[in-house]
């Protein structure tokens, strides 16, 4: 049975993001007997933003110059195209944007002490109350709600977060994807040798997970 690795390079408030890694599940699940190998690593699209967030409108006309009319274009776009992977970005809810060190503090504890697949089950919940809810994804109560319900402990998740536990290793992760010469996400890294950036079609993830598969296993 064909498994491949997959290092998903996302940030919690990337709707591209959200996008990339539900076009990637559908895809992978186009292809008889594949499992894909969830690993998902952090990175900060704004790490300098102070613990009140920002207005998202205002963020991103400072950040893109990005006019209402074309704002609201890519609001349409990606709503649309969220209805027909089945994620509900909820028109209204992401009204701020918001610090995600956190967020991935959390993540990365996730994977290490608990396993891939819990790590995806907080990363999708994250990504939903974002996005669907509209919550503050910098507040620890949120988090730690999000971690219980996603099967965490509370006491450690809530220790966790009023410390700096796992800050170098987000830090040390990030510096190692800008390294790589990744510098906009999501990037997706297939077998730890294939690059695939942005938040791609479904067909577009297909073809070229089908392509990794025929070719040679490297020695």
């Amino acid at each position: 049975m064909p498994r491949m690795r997959i290092d998903f390079i996302s940030d919690i408030v990337c709707p591209w993001c959200a996008i990339g890694l539900y076009s990637l599940e559908a895809a992978a699940a186009r292809i008889p007997g594949l499992t894909l190998d969830l690993h998902f690593h952090p990175f900060e699209l704004n790490p300098g933003m102070g613990p009140a967030g920002q207005d998202i409108e205002e963020h991103l006309a400072e950040k893109y110059g990005a006019s209402p009319a074309q704002l609201a274009g890519t609001r349409q776009a990606i709503r649309e195209r969220g209805a027909t992977l089945g994620f509900d970005f909820r028109p209204g809810a992401r009204s701020r944007i918001y610090n995600t060190r956190d967020a991935h503090r959390l993540l990365h504890w996730a994977g290490e002490v608990f396993g891939s697949a819990m790590q995806r089950t907080l990363k999708v919940a994250m990504l939903k109350a974002y996005f669907t809810d509209g919550r503050d994804v910098s507040n620890h109560d949120v988090l730690v709600e999000l971690a219980t319900a996603a099967g965490l402990p509370e006491a450690e998740a809530r220790e966790l977060l009023v410390g700096d536990r796992h800050a170098a290793d987000v830090a040390a992760a990030e510096a190692q994807v800008h390294a790589q010469n990744i510098h906009a996400v999501p990037a997706i890294v297939v077998n730890q040798r294939h690059l695939i950036q942005g938040g791609q079609s479904v067909e577009v993830f297909e073809q070229l997970l089908r392509q990794v598969m025929a070719q040679p296993a490297a020695v």
